[in-house]
């Protein structure tokens, strides 16, 4: 209940901020609704009630309708710019709503909404900057020697921002939100600014250009990816954090094995982010970097190997990672989902087939959207060496509109491979049907 309270008192805290009255809060709900095009709202009068019931000392939840139209209300500043970035009124209703005892689930769906209308629009560019950071940033572009640590922090949150809406928003869009911030740090760090932030500014460099390698590739750009993790690896050996230099070097093993033929491009790199991972501070990346060697032993047939590099694999992430630089980088879900591709290879499909499921199961948050897809793709293939073709038609339908949502290329390749593996039910009522939804929405 307290927290309920405190969620009314942000409510209400926001609207004084602004100098608005419950009618004033409630016309602008009406006329948004308008703007929106949503279903008319009820007379001012009734909507101003509603706005007393979300502030009182015993409040109520605003339905979902009244969270859109009031997100949209303060995703915009007073002057009508776009501002959703951490320290913005956007980012304090957020914390309104989870206090009321809102979903987190439905509180990033909220984000992710009104960001995708900022991009339609092209109005979104600078909107993950906190207000206070733009005009920091302003002055450190203009004169990179009076940079300081607000204006490098709020790059950073930007760039942890659009990484977070990997899988909520198309990837194209997700590049327009990155590239301002990217080229901002990279300014900055050319610039030269102050000795101390300069490891702190090629943080997030690295950061910005291993994530823009990574859409770069998933929107078909191999030349541009290529040469963000070029920068991205020059700049990570700069730092003395090998994991850093791990995370690179994986996020392009990754993109190699799906743009180029034949494993040892990806190989090369994935050993290199195990011979660093051993030397770094997070046993999380260790654990990616074991998993990823596991499913490339699996992919050449390699049994054997590809067993020993699945226990060190979960050697490291059954330790203790209270102080893991990267705490949300690996977790047993998405490792569980390497156990079931190596089973796919070079083991058996049932057992493959389970691991899958429970690491699908596990995938539940937005961000988690393409590799929810990837794995139910691979649970779909088990369904086939398995003799159960119709049911792995079921799952792949479902892969078709995640990888439809985001724009992801690894979906998309992997729902290319397993329809190939249909080929011996093409003529099958339900494969055709699986080809038309695949074309009507990714047009192959």
């Amino acid at each position: 209940m307290e927290d309920r309270a405190a969620g009314a008192a942000c409510l209400k805290e926001l609207r004084h901020r602004r100098g608005l009255s419950l009618a004033d809060v409630a016309r602008a709900l009406v006329a948004l609704a308008e703007d929106l095009h949503q279903p008319a709202l009820p007379a001012v009068a009734s909507v101003q009630r509603s706005v007393a019931r979300w502030e009182a000392r015993r409040p109520t939840m605003p339905d979902d309708r009244y969270q859109l139209l009031l997100a949209h209300l303060y995703a915009r500043t007073p002057a009508g710019d776009v501002s959703l970035g951490r320290g913005s009124d956007f980012a304090e209703y957020l914390h309104a709503l989870a206090l009321l005892g809102e979903s987190e689930h439905r509180i990033a769906e909220l984000r992710s909404l009104v960001l995708r209308a900022a991009t339609d629009t092209g109005a979104g560019l600078l909107a993950l900057l906190a207000p206070s950071t733009q005009a920091d940033l302003n002055t450190a572009l203009a004169e990179p020697s009076q940079a300081d640590e607000a204006a490098v922090a709020g790059l950073a949150a930007v760039v942890a921002d659009v990484n977070a809406e990997v899988g909520s928003l198309p990837m194209v869009r997700l590049q327009l939100l990155l590239a301002p911030a990217a080229e901002a740090a990279r300014r900055l760090l050319a610039g030269p600014a102050p000795a101390p932030l300069v490891p702190h500014l090629r943080e997030v460099v690295v950061a910005a250009a291993t994530l823009g390698g990574r859409l770069a590739f998933e929107t078909r750009d191999d030349a541009a990816s290529r040469a963000l993790y070029a920068e991205a690896t020059r700049e990570a050996c700069l730092l003395q954090q090998p994991w850093r230099q791990a995370s690179v070097h994986m996020s392009h093993a990754l993109v190699t094995l799906y743009s180029t033929d034949g494993l040892d491009g990806a190989r090369r790199l994935v050993d290199q982010a195990v011979r660093t991972a051993r030397t770094g501070e997070s046993t999380l990346t260790r654990a990616r970097a074991h998993a990823l060697q596991a499913e490339l032993a699996a992919r050449a047939g390699q049994e054997r190997q590809s067993q020993a590099a699945l226990g060190l694999a979960w050697y490291d992430i059954e330790a203790d990672h209270a102080n893991d630089p990267a705490p949300t980088s690996f977790s047993p879900g998405h490792l569980r989902g390497f156990e079931g591709v190596c089973e796919l290879y070079v083991g058996d499909p049932v057992a493959a087939h389970d691991r899958f499921a429970r690491s699908v199961e596990a995938l539940s948050a937005p961000r988690e959207q393409v590799q929810r897809a990837i794995v139910t793709t691979d649970q779909a293939l088990a369904r086939i060496r398995l003799g159960e073709p119709h049911d792995a038609v079921e799952l792949l339908h479902r892969c078709v509109a995640a990888a439809s949502a985001t724009g992801g290329r690894v979906p998309a390749i992997r729902l290319r491979r397993a329809r190939r593996e249909l080929r011996p039910w093409r003529r099958e009522s339900w494969v055709t049907d699986l080809d038309d939804h695949l074309m009507d929405v990714l047009g192959a």
